[in-house]
């Protein structure tokens, strides 16, 4: 295999070349793939649980829901009107006048009969009457008042025969699937099994992700800090991206610059995690033993990817020593250590793997195009993913415009924005008005 392809990590080659965005994304989804037939990650990997429904949200369904009713449960009036026999229309503008015999809510249905000539008023959501198919809007009609009847008068043309009513069974069927698995379950998938009085959820079990950060001039926060150090913020910014998923988190702290120390790390998160993601000591710097340690503990599937921020980002498999399971394999990312890099990084190659591993069939975020409100600087060979935010123009049109510096360090650059401006590996320079791609940060991130 030449260095220009992307690397198996069975065979252990460490790329020399950079990868290109949609070349790493897809070496880390067929590793994916491939653990999870061969069950390399654990047993367990693939074992569900049933959940209530409110602890369901951003979990990943793992049988189909089947809608254990008709939706809707009956013909109903999808307006407020006049309910009646359509079969009385014509197709001209002719008047027509109807008296009405009665009235129908939503859970209090109307009961009796209806004869030629006569309908009932109905509320949105009341059932439709034996011999009713055809509601007309109340806004089209004129009332009458007698002094022995209600008649509504409206023209013939004004609505169709059948039209206004919402079948049995329209939305959902009896039996028919609701939800498919592998859904990333949202609020509006857990209102639907509400509505269907389903009150729990078969899930994936969570995954488990082990979490550290690497340097020896990393503080945690509450200790002051002395000459050449900083505070540790890469565990909190991945902590909250992987809340967003709903994943169980295994915090292991701060990791000195020391390879046995890094060696003992990462084979314990190997024992009890699914996931390992390390930020930091993933350069070339001499204090950088990350590669070393994944080449004695697993394999190398890649290390540098032609994109700014995050271009240092090592990728694998990793083994626990001395573990029961001595073939049990977790996959392993290798995060930069600046912290705009870290969040960038996660956001493009880890969140996709981590909902392909936990079993999600959608993994990948959405994009939308903007136009650009500056000149946006880029040189061809790279992907570049800048901070930006995304805002609406006075004709209606979505716009973005940069946070600023643009800096892997400036992790204020990601706290301003609502979205990354994805400039394509054979983009370059981008012009005032041209249309570039966005991500949103909402739900994501």
């Amino acid at each position: 295999m030449s260095n220009a392809s992307p690397a198996s990590p069975n065979n252990a080659i460490l790329l020399t070349d950079s990868l290109h965005v949609d070349e790493a994304r897809k070496a880390i989804a067929g590793l994916v793939t491939e653990l999870l037939q061969e069950s390399l990650v654990g047993s367990d990997l693939t074992a569900t649980q049933s959940v209530l429904l409110d602890q369901a949200m951003n979990r990943i369904l793992a049988v189909d829901l089947l809608s254990p009713i008709d939706v809707p449960a009956a013909d109903n009036s999808a307006m407020d009107g006049f309910a009646f026999n359509g079969n009385c229309l014509g197709d001209d503008s002719q008047d027509i006048t109807l008296k009405v015999v009665g009235t129908a809510y939503a859970g209090k249905p109307f009961i009796g009969s209806i004869g030629q000539g006569e309908c009932i008023k109905i509320m949105t959501g009341g059932l439709m009457p034996q011999g009713c198919d055809t509601v007309i809007p109340q806004e089209l009609t004129d009332t009458t008042n007698t002094a022995s009847d209600v008649l509504v008068t409206f023209k013939q043309n004004q609505v169709r025969c059948g039209e206004n009513r919402r079948l049995r069974g329209e939305d959902l069927q009896s039996g028919k699937p609701a939800i498919l698995a592998g859904r990333l379950l949202r609020p509006s998938d857990i209102g639907l099994a509400a509505s269907l009085g389903i009150d729990s959820l078969v899930v994936h079990r969570k995954l488990r992700v082990a979490i550290l950060s690497s340097g020896d001039e990393l503080r945690p926060l509450g200790q002051p800090l002395d000459v050449g150090s900083i505070y540790d913020s890469n565990r909190y910014s991945l902590t909250g991206l992987l809340n967003r998923l709903n994943i169980e988190i295994i915090d292991c702290g701060i990791v000195r610059d020391d390879p046995s120390a890094l060696r003992t790390a990462f084979s314990e998160a190997a024992t009890k995690a699914d996931v390992l993601i390390s930020s930091g000591g993933v350069s070339v710097g001499e204090a950088d033993y990350t590669k070393q340690i994944m080449q004695e503990l697993g394999d190398v599937g890649f290390w540098k990817i032609a994109m700014r921020p995050g271009r240092p980002m090592a990728f694998g498999t990793l083994k626990s020593v001395g573990a029961k399971t001595t073939d049990r394999k977790i996959l392993f990312f290798g995060l930069p250590g600046n912290p705009v890099a870290v969040m960038v990084t996660f956001y493009q190659f880890v969140r996709s793997a981590l909902l392909q591993l936990n079993g999600a069939s959608q993994t990948e975020p959405p994009l939308m195009q903007a136009m650009a409100e500056a000149p946006i600087r880029k040189r061809p060979g790279r992907t570049e993913f800048q901070r930006g935010i995304l805002e609406r123009s006075l004709d209606g049109k979505p716009t973005v415009r940069l946070t600023g510096s643009q800096g892997a360090g400036i992790l204020r650059s990601m706290s301003e924005a609502n979205c990354f401006v994805i400039l394509h590996h054979d983009q370059g320079n981008v012009a005032s008005g041209d249309w570039v791609d966005v991500a949103l940060f909402d739900g994501l991130l």
